[in-house]
């Protein structure tokens, strides 16, 4: 199992931390939300619902990294 694996379920993610999907990138913001998923912006990923997943490529939470800022 490599170091990021099931990263996005950790909950010592900071609320304001944008993650990236590591399928196609895609990036949560937790001051955007996702429009898609009716996630309200200001949601950190840790309050993400278990069954939420990517809205681009469908990959699960724990597909998700922390972006360095």
């Amino acid at each position: 199992m490599s170091a990021f694996e099931n990263f996005g379920v950790r909950q010592d993610v900071a609320d304001v931390t944008r993650l990236e999907c590591g399928i196609c990138w895609t990036v949560y913001d937790p001051a955007d939300g996702d429009e898609v998923a009716q996630i309200a912006p200001g949601t950190p990923f840790a309050a993400l619902p278990e069954e939420w997943h990517c809205p681009n490529c469908d990959a699960p939470k724990s597909k998700f990294m922390a972006i360095e800022t």
